[in-house]
Parts: C-alpha cells; sequence; structure tokens
C-alpha cells in the first residue's frame, strides 16, 4: 500500500476514535494518550497527525457539523417545497446523525457549557457561520414574502430544537416510563416525528 495512503488511513482511524470518545465522555475528560492507545500507536505518532488535543477536537467537530450542515442548508433552501416536508427531511437527518451517534445531543449540549465561544470560533474556522446566514436569510425572505409566518427566529430555533432533541436526550426515562408495552426508542421516534412537523407548521403556516 502506498505511504500516502496508509497515512490518510491512519488520519482517519485516529479522528474516528477520537469521535467516539470525545462524544462519549467530553473534551475535558478524553486524553492524548487514550486516544492512541485506542488507536494502537505511541503519543509522539499521534502528534504527528494532530498536535494538540484542541486540533483534533476541530477537526472531530468539523466531521459532525459537516455531516449534517450541508445537506440541511439545501433542504431548508428549497422553497419549491413546502415548509412542513422540509421540516420532516431535516428531522429524517438529524434522526440518522443521533441514531449512529447516541451520545451526539449530550455531547453539544456539554461542550456548549464548557466553552460556547470555542465552539462558536471553531464554526466560523469552517464557514459554518455562512450556511446559517444563508438559512436564516431565506427563512426571513419567506417572511417578508407572506409565505410564512413572522416569528422571532430564535423562537424558531428553541421550538425546532428542543422538540427534535429531548427525547434523545431523556432516551432511558421515555423509554422506562414513556414508551407503550413492547415499543422501541426507534417506534417511539417515529410517532414523535408528525408531531414535530406539526408543531413546526403551526408555528409557520401562514393560516
Amino acid at each position: 500500500m502506498p505511504e500516502n495512503v496508509r497515512k490518510k488511513d491512519l488520519e482517519a482511524r485516529i479522528l474516528e476514535v477520537a469521535k467516539t470518545l470525545f462524544v462519549e465522555k467530553g473534551f475535558a475528560e478524553t486524553s492524548m494518550s487514550e486516544i492512541a492507545g485506542v488507536v494502537g500507536i505511541n503519543r509522539p505518532a499521534l502528534h504527528y497527525y494532530f498536535r494538540t488535543k484542541s486540533r483534533m477536537f476541530k477537526a472531530v467537530f468539523g466531521l459532525i457539523l459537516q455531516s449534517v450542515a450541508p445537506r440541511l442548508q439545501d433542504i431548508m433552501l428549497d422553497t419549491t417545497r413546502p415548509i412542513g416536508e422540509r421540516i420532516s427531511a431535516v428531522v429524517d437527518i438529524y434522526y440518522d446523525v443521533f441514531r449512529a451517534n447516541p451520545c451526539l445531543p449530550l455531547f453539544v449540549m456539554r461542550e456548549i457549557e464548557r466553552d460556547v465561544d470555542y465552539l462558536l470560533r471553531a464554526a466560523r474556522g469552517m464557514h459554518m457561520d455562512e450556511r446559517l446566514c444563508r438559512v436564516v436569510s431565506g427563512l426571513r425572505d419567506e417572511m417578508e414574502q407572506g409565505r410564512l409566518n413572522v416569528v422571532p427566529l430564535r423562537f424558531v430555533f428553541y421550538t425546532f430544537y428542543s422538540l427534535l432533541v429531548f427525547p434523545f436526550l431523556t432516551k432511558k426515562l421515555g423509554v422506562r416510563l414513556l414508551a407503550m408495552p413492547g415499543e422501541t426508542f426507534d417506534e417511539m421516534l417515529e410517532r414523535w416525528k408528525p408531531y414535530v412537523v406539526s408543531q413546526m407548521e403551526h408555528l409557520l403556516c401562514v393560516r
């Protein structure tokens, strides 16, 4: 195998291990030594690829954002689709990401609390703020054109993400106390999804 291919494969392995540990344990509780140990390399080899834990964290955070942000932007800016249909597609994307990374919602909440300014700087460094601005601008345009209700965008944000994320943050409690007999968490999510969409439609759709 060519050397450059081996290096890319090892870098991808490092990032995957780092993502798993960061998401499960958080930035502060994850050490470079632990990452190197799980990958099966020594610290100097790890530092060859990522000199600091902060740089590695930024790379991992970038992978997470890139798995979601471009698709969300494309969906939300497609004004040929009704807003409810767009919201439904966005929920599907988040469901897929959260199912593959069950600890991700808690990780995001924990890192916001730990150092929100660092997360925002990292997002700006990857031009995620530009994507967000385009989505926000698109929603404002639809509101000004009378296609959507005029709603403060912070209310749109709070409503959507609370409806979306809270079931994942309270998964154990929900499965234990709120599930119907024999109902799985995935089945709970699929039954919850129409309520997420309907609440957003109630907030945004012109009556």
